[in-house]
């Protein structure tokens, strides 16, 4: 529970749109581990109620939305790129790919 709260509920409650600074690959990765397992199973759960849970669940990552971009634009910032990159992610597939390398660079202090 320690580590959901450092690293899911924590940059969600202060860092909401905290563009600034930077996020270590541990702060930025569990971020998505722990993004994916409450989604997966606020995904499962909702699944029961219909069209009200897939309302609920878009609002719910419609919330998570800035907090991520956040987070992302801190762990380039943290590689020594520019948070500009992000827009990268927008050309489909090769962005992504480019940018999932791009998070596993290690830090440049």
């Amino acid at each position: 529970m320690k580590a959901f709260n450092a690293y899911f509920v924590d940059p969600i409650k202060n860092h909401y749109v905290d563009f600034a600074g930077k996020a270590t690959r541990t702060q930025f990765w569990l971020f998505v581990l722990w993004s994916f397992i409450v989604f997966f199973v606020l995904g499962f759960v909702l699944s029961f109620f219909g069209k009200a849970g897939d309302v609920v669940s878009l609002l719910c990552q419609l919330a998570v939305l800035l907090p991520s971009l956040a987070i992302a634009a801190r762990r380039l910032r943290d590689g020594g790129f520019t948070p500009w990159l992000l827009l990268i992610g927008l050309v489909p597939f090769i962005g992504w790919l480019v940018l999932f390398v791009l998070y596993l660079l290690p830090s440049k202090n």
